[in-house]
């Protein structure tokens, strides 16, 4: 079994192009989802991409802890 990759069987890798896999919290899902983006951009654009995703992402988390589904 592969450490970073736990329901990868030995030997197998998993596809770039499959994604992650789903959350369960399709805000979760859609937000990860902006990550794609950054297979096509320039290097200089990374940062930018990631800033989105992480304030997606840190905006639901504030949501969940403040009890909003």
């Amino acid at each position: 079994m592969d450490d970073k990759y736990p329901d990868q069987a030995d030997g197998d890798t998993p596809s770039p192009a499959g994604g992650p896999p789903p959350t369960g919290d399709d805000r979760v899902d859609a937000a990860v989802a902006g990550l794609s983006r950054l297979a096509g951009a320039p290097a200089d654009e990374h940062v930018a991409v990631l800033e989105e995703v992480h304030g997606r992402l840190r905006d639901i988390l504030g949501e969940v802890s403040e009890g909003t589904p």
